[in-house]
């Protein structure tokens, strides 16, 4: 499903060049869990940001179910993300002026889903989260472990063929992030590919494989 050839991303400073990743070369198969891990400032929600086609500020070679991804404009990545990518940020990105419903909702807007559907999905989710009560509330009235499940159910509503997960469990509680763990693995079960960057050896476990990176370079995978 995931095919990357020489990626490389770096920050220009003069005549001087930072790298984040370097000559990363990787494969990852449709229906695998795979976790990223590494120390700090080893590149792993770098990487992650260029698999979600979030960054397109990188040099090499990257195929995506077959698209070139190197190859297409802005507006075509954008498009081939928001049909197959679901993606957890560490920092939520949830909109502010929208409710929590109208949060989980958004990826559900870029498909072909008819309202009423839309509305059924959406409270689905909300009953398998345990956050009906939240559905009228903003994100600023939430919570950071709640903020932190409304991104998951967002990321998932629309069952994407791929999911991305940075820190998923950071602002949960033990029991509310053993949850969020058991659902990737019944998504995966399922046929959903995860990839999630993690510093918890607890979480890597839930996967199959582990991909660590230090210092921008892939030193096991």
């Amino acid at each position: 499903m995931i095919r990357l050839k020489g990626i490389e991303k770096y920050y220009e400073h003069g005549p001087s060049r930072t790298y984040v990743l370097r000559r990363i070369t990787l494969d990852i198969a449709e229906g695998e869990f795979v976790s990223i891990m590494g120390p700090s400032g080893a590149g792993k929600s770098t990487l992650l940001h260029i698999l979600g086609m979030y960054d397109a500020a990188w040099t090499g070679e990257f195929e995506f179910a077959g698209h070139a991804v190197h190859a297409m404009k802005p507006k075509q990545r954008a498009a081939l993300a928001k049909q197959y990518v679901g993606f957890v940020f560490q920092s939520y990105h949830l909109l502010d002026t929208l409710t929590v419903y109208e949060n989980i909702e958004i990826p559900l807007s870029y498909r072909d889903i008819k309202k009423s559907d839309r509305q059924s999905i959406v409270c689905d989710t909300l009953d398998r989260f345990a956050i009906v009560g939240k559905k009228d509330l903003y994100p600023n009235q939430l919570s950071g472990g709640q903020q932190q499940l409304v991104a998951v159910a967002r990321a998932v509503v629309a069952s994407p063929t791929i999911l991305l997960a940075d820190e998923p469990t950071g602002n949960l509680h033990s029991e509310q992030g053993r949850e969020i763990m058991e659902l990737f693995t019944r998504l995966n079960r399922a046929g959903t590919t995860i990839i999630q960057v993690t510093h918890s050896d607890v979480n890597a476990s839930y996967g199959q494989r582990v991909i660590r990176l230090r210092d921008g370079w892939l030193v096991d995978a």
